[in-house]
């Protein structure tokens, strides 16, 4: 900032107040247009930030809503399955015409579980430039749920989604299945259960998290199935 001082002699206090005066004034007006610059300037990061976000977040939400479709089509297959199999013991029939079944209708027997990628980008961005700290609380407090519950499920993903799961009997089954060799039909209900209650459990994930991102994006609900 830089002020002119009057050069001219100031003969009266008159003369004295007013040149003060306009020192004064010129010093607020400076120190509010500079308020008024770095104020549009946090502004339009925030905004910025607010964009970015809800361009990632509405992202995230599509690959939620994808690998839920494609976990229900393969969860549906395993049903499939498991009631053929159910219903052949049921009926008392031999394990050499279960394992019959079981052969003939083999292409069912895939886990093909699907998780989503979450980015969280934007969010480290606005945190880390700070333009985070300009947006409305109510609004950052959206934002800030949205992405918690993004990294709540990275990190059930990366831990706790195939916990119920033995993954090592499932490629020996399959590959038996290939082989045309037999199996044990009790033994390979209790890992279809296992399958299907891996992708029961994660799809209750991704739909708590695709309801949560709904919510603070301002969506509406997602419709109910099944």
């Amino acid at each position: 900032m830089h002020l002119e001082l009057p050069k001219a002699r100031l003969e009266s206090l008159k003369d004295f107040a007013k040149h003060y005066l306009m020192i004064v004034l010129s010093i607020l007006t400076a120190l509010g247009l500079e308020a008024w610059i770095e104020h549009a300037h946090h502004a339009e990061a925030a905004k910025v930030a607010v964009e970015r976000m809800d361009r990632e977040l509405h992202e995230n939400l599509d690959g939620i809503e994808e690998s839920l479709a494609k976990n229900g089509k393969n969860l549906a297959k395993l049903h499939q399955l498991e009631q053929l199999v159910r219903a052949d013991i049921a009926s008392g029939k031999t394990d050499a015409q279960i394992n019959a079944d079981i052969h003939d209708h083999r292409e069912l027997f895939a886990l093909n579980l699907n998780f989503p990628s979450q980015a969280t980008d934007a969010w480290d961005v606005a945190v880390a430039n700070q333009s985070a700290g300009w947006i409305d609380a109510p609004e950052l407090q959206r934002y800030s749920a949205a992405y918690s519950a993004d990294r709540e499920l990275t990190s059930w993903i990366q831990h706790d989604a195939v916990l119920l799961f033995n993954g090592p009997r499932m490629v020996d089954f399959l590959s038996d299945l290939q082989l045309g060799n037999p199996v044990v039909p009790k033994d390979f209900l209790y890992e279809l259960r296992q399958m299907i209650t891996t992708i029961g459990s994660t799809q209750g994930e991704l739909s708590s998290v695709r309801d949560e991102l709904r919510k603070d994006l301002g969506m509406p609900p997602a419709a109910k199935t099944g």
